[in-house]
């Protein structure tokens, strides 16, 4: 069973960075697609960014240019660079390890971008 640790979010101001972190357990982590997800409140679940297990990274379009998913395997950790916040970013941020279709998530971290 895939166990993870969030960590990273809290309350940031317009223009600020943060660096969520996302440590896996339990799975061969290098073989796995990780990602991130977010969840607003009232809004659907929507897909952030992604990286295969080969390092191959999408970022979607409102956050490109100011987010970076990266990962380290030997740690076991999937992170996501977010600078130039904004409010619109503010949501609970979901981490995923997805192998054969199947997706595993964490926990979540709030992130709230408020002056």
């Amino acid at each position: 069973q895939v166990q993870f640790v969030e960590s990273g979010g809290g309350l940031v101001q317009p223009g600020g960075s943060l660096r969520l972190s996302c440590a896996a357990s339990g799975i061969i982590f290098s073989i796995y697609t990780m990602g991130w997800y977010r969840q607003a409140p009232g809004k659907q679940r929507e897909l952030v960014a992604v990286i295969s297990s080969r390092g191959s990274t999408n970022h979607d379009d409102s956050v490109k240019g100011r987010f970076t998913i990266s990962r380290d395997n030997a740690k076991s950790t999937v992170f996501l660079q977010m600078n130039s916040l904004k409010p619109e970013d503010t949501a609970v941020y979901y981490c995923y390890a997805e192998r054969g279709g199947r997706k595993s998530w964490g926990q979540g971290t709030q992130v709230t971008v408020s002056s």
